[in-house]
């Protein structure tokens, strides 16, 4: 069977289907076809149930979750550490307001932090990667990073206002913040569910304990980021979170789904589920 496997063109990404990727972690009976897009086309290609299993930003999840479960591995968390909002001219926290802000998208979960931290800003949705250029071009008074740009902002003259994985973690009292998950199409079925889920977390798995041959797979998706970088980049975002969100993770996307829908930010009330895992309303 054919299973479409997207995921952003990242090294986090590469690096946790390496296994796959390589053909060293096979499971019988599977295919994988890998769909690289960026990860609001993920996120809307989600919506229209056109792929099997999809990294998917957790804000978009919430849209999602009559469609797909989250497998409970594979997440993206920021630890203490997240979507920077940067600016080329120095700005404080409370400039904010008022702001026209480059973001990467709408279903982002950097969009939904970002309203939670500041909910008076005008939107302009830019491509993740060109968020740098549209800020220093002034298109946009300041832009949230994700990706790579968290790490070669300053390089490219920006400065940060906040890091939004710093204001989480405090306000939340230690909990990280919430990014991407991998999420898998219910229609699959429960067998084909649990099997799929089982080689993807081998891969991730596989990725960590040959980490060298691994990164050096990733280190081509990092857009001009050096082995170094790569590697540090590869260590924020692929991590024990990754292999399993622990209760610590799955409290944290609980809480970051609950204060969008109190803030009046996401419109539906949202089931957080993991596959192969009871029903909340079990």
């Amino acid at each position: 069977m054919k299973i479409t496997l997207g995921h952003s063109p990242d090294p986090d990404d590469a690096f946790m289907f390496y296994g796959i990727a390589s053909g060293q972690v096979t499971e019988e009976g599977l295919e994988f076809e890998q769909v690289l897009e960026d990860i609001e086309t993920l996120n809307r290609r989600a919506l229209e149930e056109s792929l099997d299993v999809t990294a998917v930003s957790i804000h978009a999840y919430a849209y999602l979750s009559d469609r797909y479960a989250l497998l409970p591995h594979g997440a993206s968390f920021g630890d203490g550490y997240g979507p920077l909002v940067v600016s080329k001219r120095g700005l404080a926290a409370a400039d904010l307001a008022g702001a026209t802000i480059a973001v990467p998208g709408t279903l982002t979960s950097a969009f939904l932090a970002m309203r939670l931290f500041q909910p008076s800003f005008t939107p302009l949705i830019v491509p993740f990667d060109r968020i740098p250029q549209a800020v220093l071009d002034g298109e946009a008074d300041a832009g949230v990073l994700i990706h790579e740009g968290q790490l070669t902002f300053a390089s490219s003259g920006l400065h940060k206002v906040v890091d939004l994985g710093v204001w989480w973690k405090e306000d939340t009292g230690g909990l990280p913040l919430p990014l991407g998950g991998n999420a898998i199409r219910r229609a699959l079925g429960p067998e084909m569910v649990a099997k799929v889920s089982a080689v993807l977390r081998k891969s991730i798995a596989f990725g960590l304990a040959r980490r060298t041959e691994a990164l050096e797979y990733a280190e081509k998706f990092g857009r001009g980021l050096d082995r170094g970088l790569a590697d540090r980049f590869v260590d924020m975002y692929v991590n024990d979170l990754t292999l399993d969100y622990g209760e610590r993770g799955r409290e944290a996307v609980r809480r970051f789904l609950a204060r969008g829908r109190e803030a009046g930010l996401i419109t539906v009330e949202p089931r957080v589920e993991f596959a192969g895992e009871p029903s909340p309303a079990a």
